[in-house]
């Protein structure tokens, strides 16, 4: 099951975030950080799956934005990295070459597109969030 997404610029900005989990703002804000310097500083000749706390971190890098989800450690890693690339190629569809700026300035559609692909159809979440 998924615990959080994140979608993260190169400089450690966090674009849009979802949490699936009950967390304190100051909680996922750290959260955020820390997955951030985990991710930024992994050298691209390593695996794109981390273990995180109790859990396992799939992450991949388009352009300038970090995908990351957050998943049960028993969970199928290729399965979710097609979830992100499937989520990629839609946003790349609907926006045209997305970026982040369409991310900022889109978020509820964005959010919209993740419910439908992690949430929906995949039964990954309980389908809370925020």
């Amino acid at each position: 099951m998924i615990r959080f997404i994140l979608l993260q610029n190169r400089q450690g900005k966090t674009r849009l975030a979802r949490f699936y989990d009950a967390y304190e703002e100051d909680e996922k804000r750290q959260l955020a950080e820390e997955v951030y310097k985990i991710v930024a500083s992994r050298s691209s000749k390593y695996t794109n799956f981390i273990e995180f706390r109790n859990y396992k971190l799939i992450t991949r890098r388009y352009a300038a934005l970090h995908f990351t989800f957050c998943v049960d450690i028993s969970d199928n890693e290729l399965a979710f990295m097609e979830i992100i690339h499937l989520f990629v190629e839609t946003l790349d569809k609907y926006f045209g070459s997305v970026c982040e700026l369409d991310l900022v300035f889109n978020f509820n559609k964005v959010g919209a597109f993740i419910r439908f692909y992690c949430c929906d159809r995949w039964k990954c979440c309980d389908g809370g969030g925020g």
